[in-house]
């Protein structure tokens, strides 16, 4: 029998709403059918990624347009969620052990109800304007003039459970948004009206045309309902570095060092060089927002495959960094099919890709259950206890 493989250095990245297809449920969401990765395939055929390609990608199942490689690096799978829901938090709060058994409140129908934008009308001083399910970009050219112009506030939803408020970074302030949002957090903590993030989103610009969100954005996340693998792992002396948004889902739980990115391509350079100069101990969790941000929810395919091929590039930079004592595994956090009707995420199995130079396999293993595997994993090699209440199931022992 084979030894279970250890590692010191993991470093698990979050290709965000990278979906690999419908689960058996997805009808129950309104996603039956929704195939973030076939439906790129087959809406871009001239999609390259010799990388993802050499992981295994067109192994782990028949795509359009691109062809298995005879020997795989990595091993690889789907993985389902067994949490209710297809958000953001509820993906990666389930890969670190917590299981969210209720969905979290949307609004995208028809906006805020009156008595919650009274109360943050009162509170903040500001008078709102938007109160729609909208596009970010689309509703600061809709109505950054007007904010500009009278001091009034644009708030305003998606398809995620997700409060957002615009603000222009030289006439309203970040310091007066991020005072908003932190009263429109308060708030919508009510078990009615409760949504799983506040979203500060600054902008720069006077005119329709003009107008560029910054970096500066910032996330009021809930926090999350339990323990997590990440909280252990710090509890017990070990590194865990966040890169991208996973600080904020996370609302800093378990987190010893937060890294903000600009970008996904960022987010990958970032990784790039921590793999190269930090000599640490733990778990590098990186989320990549970009494919859903700016592609998914826009429905863009070609911009999603673009994005890909940029992940791609740097997903080969990556590789000829990485020593014989760490792991790598690349995974998503739901779906949100570019191709698919609406702008909503959609509910959908995730690929699980894992590599190392150490390990003496690769190909297919057997599908998983839960994206909790992800962290019972990371808590069997670093010998660590989940956390009471967790679920998943390591797979270190799949992957020799």
């Amino acid at each position: 029998m084979n030894q279970i493989k250890t590692y010191k250095r993991i470093f698990l990245i979050v290709l965000d709403s990278y979906g690999a297809g419908p689960m058996e449920d997805s009808g129950d969401y309104n996603d039956a059918g929704a195939d973030t990765m076939g439906h790129i395939c087959e809406a871009v055929p001239e999609l390259s990624l010799p990388n993802l390609r050499s992981m295994g990608l067109a192994n782990l199942r028949t795509l359009p347009h691109m062809e298995a490689v005879a020997e795989p690096r990595a091993y690889f799978t789907t993985l389902k969620e067994q949490s209710a829901g297809k958000d953001t938090m509820t993906g990666h709060w389930e890969m670190m052990g917590l299981k969210t058994k209720k969905p979290f409140i949307t609004f995208t129908e028809h906006g805020f109800p009156p008595e919650l934008i009274a109360e943050l009308e009162a509170k903040t001083g500001h008078v709102v304007i938007g109160n729609k399910s909208a596009s970010g970009t689309e509703i600061i050219e809709e109505l950054g003039e007007e904010e500009i112009a009278t001091g009034h506030m644009i708030v305003y939803t998606s398809a995620d459970s997700v409060l957002q408020i615009c603000g222009n970074e030289e006439t309203f302030g970040l310091e007066e948004l991020y005072r908003c949002c932190e009263i429109a957090r308060a708030i919508t903590m009510k078990d009615e009206w409760k949504v799983g993030r506040v979203i500060a989103r600054p902008y720069i610009g006077r005119k329709k045309g003009e107008f560029k969100r910054t970096a500066n954005r910032h996330d009021y996340a809930l926090k999350p309902h339990g323990k997590t693998v990440l909280n252990v792992l710090k509890e017990n002396g070990y590194d865990v570095i966040s890169i991208g948004k996973i600080n904020d889902i996370f609302v800093g739980e378990g987190i010893t060092k937060a890294i903000k990115s600009k970008s996904s391509v960022e987010g990958m350079e970032q990784t790039i060089a921590i793999a190269q100069k930090e000599d640490f101990t733990g778990l590098c969790f990186v989320n990549l927002v970009d494919f859903d941000a700016l592609w998914g929810h826009r429905r863009d395919p070609q911009g999603y495959a673009r994005e890909l091929e940029q992940f791609d590039q740097k997903l080969g930079e990556l590789l000829t960094v990485l020593g014989e004592e760490d792991l790598l595994i690349l995974t998503a956090d739901h779906g949100n099919d570019p191709t698919y009707t609406g702008t909503d995420h959609t509910r959908e199995k995730v690929p699980f890709f894992a590599y190392s130079r150490k390990m003496s396999g690769s190909g297919p293993i057997a599908e998983r259950d839960s994206f909790a595997d992800l962290g019972a994993s990371v808590a069997e090699n670093f010998g660590v206890q989940m956390p009471e209440g967790a679920i998943g199931k390591s797979l270190l022992g799949e992957i020799l």
